[in-house]
């Protein structure tokens, strides 16, 4: 019977740690929510600084094109 007991007191700590582990889980989790509810909203496109000046659709060349273009027709002139 005294190893009955000691299986029973084992089981009861485990159980209790879970039921412990399960609260700090909620815990954390509610604060997550309250963090995130308070921070205020970035609004999407805000977020990354190195795409904030970037507009959907053809860009501008990096490089310049026109003086390729002069050329060709300057030399087509000929």
């Amino acid at each position: 019977m005294a190893n009955r007991t000691k299986v029973t007191q084992q089981k009861r700590a485990r159980e209790r740690a879970k039921q412990e582990r399960q609260q700090e889980k909620t815990r954390r989790r509610e604060e997550a929510r309250t963090r995130k509810a308070n921070e205020p909203s970035t609004g999407g496109s805000d977020g990354d600084p190195d795409i904030a000046g970037i507009v959907p659709g053809p860009q501008p060349r990096p490089w310049n094109d026109e003086d390729l273009v002069e050329d060709d027709t300057d030399t087509s002139a000929e």
